[in-house]
């Protein structure tokens, strides 16, 4: 079920990229007479709060992505933190699974439907929700092609530069692409750490590099304020698995002792 989730990210990924590569309207600027629920309900808005946040900081709208990534995702700490929640639950069922798959080791189709009526049974028992960890996922896509639209379709923004990089053209100096898949392979490795299963599974440690190094490639494709976007977001997602998920499971780790 992990393994399935990763896939689902991937997969979600890559649809992400089809879906930026080929969006109608990017070439028309967003303004206030944009319509289309998409514009006037998400881009639109995202541009209006970057601007202002921008005009705060002496129209520096790469600092104001900044500041609205760092918004955004403590916005999502409590969907993050049911992420993380979902990922303890299912690594003490871990044994329980295991050993259901022992049990149900044959390939035929009737011993992997008892296989998975069993799993889902034991999921029902125990409280867990083994989607629960894609909705934070899922959620960031829309804001994610949100983001992109809106740098893309302000001329402020997309004009814009920051640090030694213009905001609407890719990193002439690539170090934003490898901060992200840098980023990304830390965060993938501190979320694997504590579980055993995952750890040691060999399409896990495959998507272990997989994962980064298509971001790696994502963000070279990219505007750099995008890129920015996403390495704000996922060094904010580092200092949270290191300050929220890592005491979490210390606390559990402990308590199972004491039992």
């Amino acid at each position: 079920m992990l393994r399935n989730k990763k896939v689902l990210l991937l997969v979600a990924l890559i649809g992400l990229i089809v879906f930026l590569s080929g969006c109608t309207q990017i070439d028309q600027p967003i303004t206030p007479e944009s319509t289309g629920i998409w514009n006037k309900y998400f881009v639109y808005p995202l541009s209006q709060v970057i601007t202002f946040f921008a005009d705060l900081f002496n129209s520096s709208y790469g600092l104001a992505i900044v500041v609205v990534t760092l918004i955004i995702r403590l916005v999502l700490v409590p969907l993050n933190v049911k992420q993380i929640k979902s990922t303890k639950a299912m690594q003490e069922v871990q044994p329980e699974i295991q050993a259901l798959q022992k049990k149900y080791s044959s390939k035929d189709a009737n011993t992997q439907q008892k296989l998975q009526q069993e799993t889902m049974a034991l999921f029902q028992k125990h409280g867990v929700n083994p989607l629960a960890g894609c909705l934070p996922i899922f959620i960031q896509m829309p804001i994610l092609i949100a983001m992109y639209h809106a740098i893309m379709r302000t001329e402020a923004i997309k004009e814009g530069s920051f640090l030694w990089f213009e905001l609407g053209a890719a990193d002439p100096l690539h170090i934003l692409p490898i901060i992200a898949g840098g980023a990304t392979f830390f965060q993938q490795k501190l979320m694997m750490a504590d579980n055993a299963a995952v750890s040691q599974n060999p399409q896990m440690k495959v998507m272990l590099y997989v994962m980064p190094i298509m971001i790696t490639v994502f963000a070279f494709m990219f505007p750099a304020a995008l890129a920015l976007y996403w390495v704000v977001g996922n060094v904010f997602m580092v200092a949270q698995t290191l300050f929220i998920r890592n005491p979490m499971m210390k606390d559990a780790s402990t308590g199972g002792e004491k039992k």
